[in-house]
């Protein structure tokens, strides 16, 4: 499959974390935290290779403790990605994730208030060429910020504290910032990014806090991140979920391709979803072909059907699919029929064929079927005429509910 169009992106300044771009054309990066105590260095870099593995593109790792920092000093040498050490109320541990070596702080403006302390921090990033981000949070503002903005969180409270924070890096001539503004309310988070990518140019990382456990906290974190990355806002995102980090990496890494702004990295896979055609347990067959193709980074469309009817055309645009039909399945590449299996090696023949074309290209597996795409056609046309012939045209019985409602409105 063709690359698909990506949204439109709002300018920004670029800045490198570690090796990895952010902003500018720079593809958007995806971000997770490491749960585990930092200054296990051993379980964290564990940790930091899974999620490099599910999609991550920069982790941050908690700088707690002075231990965290000793940590960091042990995990940056070691790692796949960029280290983002996260900063909470103490500066110096901001210092000392510094001279450990990490490539990028993320700092709080409502848990370190100095601004002595913020500048201090600051000039030593300068001097050592390392980008912060301003991680605005809200729920832990400034108390003059709750106070002026009638002790709530506003958007305009939430990008106030932001340039502020940014105030303060100028005092040291420092830029090398990206920012986030972040909050558990989808819609206050989606305004207080709007009105930040009006007032600066840098770089912004997206996030709903506190997004919960999936799937109820997958979809606040998509509908926030999507709605503004469709805007072309955003440059780096994270799903904050209260699960295993790897599924925050795996879901920014797919969100990301489902929008078109990262190349595919393993398969889309679409199926139907099931009607009275069905001759599979369409749910059973996906989930199984998902967990086939999981660890496999094969970039291409794999589409499960139910039927032979409508199967293949419906999924014409596919790579490679497989469509049901009297207990046996129809292997299809581009639309076009190619082999016939048994109905319990459907999935294992997806994963054989799905390789094969990875490897060989589909005109390589249209040709490798050449002596049996006639065959594997006249099958798929006998399965098609018999479930028409024992389900009818209309499988779900929709024209004789349909003609019943239209009684009922003439009589009622």
């Amino acid at each position: 499959m063709e690359h698909e169009q990506a949204f439109g992106r709002r300018e920004t300044r670029q800045i490198m974390v570690g090796k990895v771009p952010v902003g500018g054309n720079a593809p958007v990066s995806v971000q997770s935290m490491t749960v585990t105590r930092t200054a296990d260095h051993e379980a964290t870099l564990q940790q930091i290779y899974a999620l490099a593995a599910a999609g991550a593109d920069i982790v941050r790792c908690t700088c707690n403790e002075p231990e965290a920092a000793e940590g960091l000093a042990r995990i940056v040498p070691r790692s796949p990605v960029p280290i983002v050490a996260d900063i909470h109320h103490q500066y110096r541990r901001a210092l000392e994730a510094l001279e450990a070596g990490v490539h990028c702080l993320r700092l709080n403006p409502g848990n370190i208030r100095n601004p002595e302390h913020i500048k201090a921090v600051a000039s030593e990033a300068k001097d050592r060429g390392v980008p912060i981000r301003i991680g605005v949070n809200g729920g832990s503002l400034h108390p003059d910020l709750y106070a002026k903005y009638g002790g709530k969180v506003t958007p305009e409270a939430m990008v106030e504290s932001a340039l502020q924070e940014i105030a303060f890096f100028q005092e040291v001539d420092f830029d090398l910032i990206k920012i986030s503004v972040k909050a558990s309310s989808v819609p206050l988070m989606i305004d207080a990014y709007r009105q930040l990518s009006e007032v600066t140019d840098h770089p912004l990382h997206l996030g709903v806090t506190e997004a919960g456990p999936p799937p109820v906290g997958t979809l606040k974190s998509t509908a926030g991140m999507a709605t503004l990355l469709a805007e072309g806002i955003g440059d780096t995102i994270r799903y904050s979920l209260t699960a295993d980090p790897v599924e925050e990496a795996r879901a920014g890494r797919q969100l990301l391709e489902i929008l078109g702004l990262r190349e595919r990295k393993n398969i889309d896979l679409i199926a139907c979803p099931s009607c009275g055609r069905a001759e599979i347990d369409v749910v059973r067959v996906a989930r199984e072909a998902m967990e086939a193709f999981e660890e496999r980074e094969i970039p291409l469309q794999v589409a499960v059907m139910g039927c032979v009817v409508n199967g293949p055309g419906e999924a014409r645009d596919a790579d490679l699919g497989i469509a049901a039909g009297n207990r046996r399945g129809h292997l299809f590449v581009r639309g076009q029929n190619v082999a016939v299996v048994p109905e319990d090696e459907m999935v294992d023949t997806l994963v054989e064929w799905a390789d094969y074309i990875q490897e060989n290209g589909a005109e390589a597996a249209l040709e490798r079927a050449s002596s049996t795409r006639a065959a594997a056609r006249r099958a798929a046309d006998e399965d098609r005429r018999r479930n028409l012939g024992e389900r009818g045209e209309d499988a779900n019985n929709s024209e004789a509910i349909i003609a019943e409602i239209r009684r009922s409105a003439t009589t009622g």
